[in-house]
């Protein structure tokens, strides 16, 4: 008889499960005021569940397990492998910032909130069921709820809190009703099963596409895609410096990697009827999200309507992958997608990062003039900053050129020509505003008093390599690629 509960495939998740609730308890008792240990614990943690991943990976550890409601594969082994290192670095940039606001005075929920969220965004990753895809969405959402109104005596954040609590709770129940469409009109809840089914020809459609659009609406929230990005803006400004990252960053790899199991895996058969959606949401991602951000003189919300434009070219390069008849094209386009999403990823934490840096007791860096002279008090952040801005304009020869050349490409090899010239007009208007910060960081005198920078050779250091990262991927971009293309490939038959 088959098992069906090889626990082995989900060791990651359980060990990471049993550290996160060691944490809690060795927190629970710690008398610390600034959970020196409970900060160490937790990236030893993940660390420890890096090199269980890693191992698997190398050893072409796959399968499913849980009557097919959780899946192991390489797509899953690389986007859990890079969570992972976005939260270890979202965690060491905001440590600072965290005991200086008294975030740890009472506890450290920052930390292991982070890990319950992680452990959702895991799940999500290695969805096989719709159940799961469900399970993952709230075990996630629910640890960033928290997560943003943690500053309970901060009005704003717990603002933001309750508007992305609502807004959240509603996308998900338009995520749920979309999938008890799917149920209904097919009787399956298991992403393989559905695939088949809608292959067969065997089921009514009208149901069906009710159900897909449901499920992108509550997919595009997630990612942050116009028109359900209205949470993004407000929840980036009024979450604490040190939550924004963590929300910004490793849950958008989350979102992806749904997206991909959801449409791509399951209801490939229904493209031509997703395609037009994205197609404008893309559009109109690139659109509000470019011009709105020129208006901006706030750093933290300039940087959520430049997510909200990034998101349009993920969803370019995932339309463009509706190719008939070219499973090498099909694959080469989301392998793109995959790629762009990696290297937004990389480019959010360094960005995030520098404000979590040039942030003290009492002083917040938040506002665009606040980077004024940036160069002078200290060149190697301003350079980091330089890469980043670079990096999201598409300035070869770093990341980020590579990566939106990627998508071009395949926009381009699909046939949307019109919508590659859009793109790169739109990428134009975003040029303005990324390089007035390069302008003011470097040629701008600072207004008022100098404040003295953050110190620790930790958090400068990853900067600094998370900078030499965007030139690196950008010089060498061919690995990362093939890596990309070669998960998508033989995780999703393509």
């Amino acid at each position: 008889m088959q098992n069906h509960f090889q626990f082995a495939l989900a060791l990651p998740e359980i060990l990471l499960l049993v550290l996160t609730v060691a944490i809690l308890i060795f927190d629970a008792f710690s008398k610390s005021k600034d959970r020196h240990l409970t900060f160490v614990f937790t990236l030893e943690a993940l660390v420890a569940v890096a090199a269980v991943s890693a191992v698997q990976w190398s050893d072409g550890v796959a399968g499913t397990t849980f009557y097919g409601m959780f899946v192991v594969d390489p797509l899953a082994h690389f986007l859990k492998i890079a969570s992972y290192i976005a939260v270890a670095l979202t965690l060491v940039y905001g440590r600072q910032y965290a005991e200086e606001r008294e975030m740890l005075l009472h506890g450290g929920e920052l930390y292991t909130l982070a890990l319950l969220a992680l452990l959702g965004q895991m799940v999500m990753i290695s969805a096989g069921n719709m159940l799961m895809v469900y399970l993952g969405v709230e075990l996630m959402s629910f640890a960033l709820y928290a997560l943003i109104a943690l500053r309970r005596e901060n009005v704003k954040a717990t603002e933001s809190a309750m508007k992305y609590f609502v807004l959240g709770c509603l996308a998900s129940g338009v995520l749920l009703y979309g999938i008890s469409m799917i149920y209904g009109a097919t009787g399956q809840l298991d992403l393989a099963a559905v695939a088949d089914i809608i292959a067969s020809g065997k089921v009514e459609t009208l149901p069906l596409v009710f159900g897909v659009v449901f499920i992108v609406a509550g997919l595009a929230f997630k990612m942050g895609a116009v028109p359900f990005h209205m949470w993004l803006p407000d929840v980036y400004d009024g979450a604490p410096t040190a939550v924004t990252l963590i929300v910004a960053a490793a849950p958008k790899l989350a979102a992806f990697a749904l997206t991909l199991r959801l449409l791509i895996e399951s209801l490939h058969g229904l493209a031509l009827d997703w395609q037009p959606m994205l197609l404008i949401m893309a559009v109109l991602s690139l659109a509000i999200g470019n011009f709105t951000a020129i208006a901006q003189t706030n750093f933290k919300r300039m940087l959520a309507y430049s997510t909200i434009s990034h998101m349009g070219f993920v969803f370019l390069g995932l339309l463009s992958g509706v190719v008939e008849n070219n499973p090498a094209a099909t694959g080469q386009a989301y392998g793109a997608a995959l790629f762009y999403m990696i290297i937004y990823v990389l480019t959010t934490l360094a960005t995030f990062g520098l404000i979590l840096l040039l942030s003290r007791k009492g002083f917040e860096c938040e506002e665009i003039s606040d980077l004024k002279g940036l160069n002078r008090r200290n060149p190697v952040l301003a350079g980091v900053l330089l890469l980043s801005m670079f990096s999201l304009t598409g300035i070869p020869p770093l990341a980020g050129f590579y990566a939106k050349l990627a998508v071009l490409q395949a926009l381009v090899g699909a046939g949307h020509i019109a919508l590659a010239v859009a793109a790169v007009m739109f990428s134009l208007v975003g040029a303005f505003y990324y390089l007035r910060i390069v302008k003011m960081a470097y040629f701008d005198e600072p207004e008022g008093a100098a404040v003295p920078l953050a110190n620790g050779v930790l958090p400068h250091g990853l900067m600094s390599i998370n900078g030499l990262a965007l030139i690196v991927l950008g010089v060498m971009p061919g690995g990362l690629m093939a890596l990309c293309v070669h998960a998508i490939e033989t995780s999703l038959g393509f």
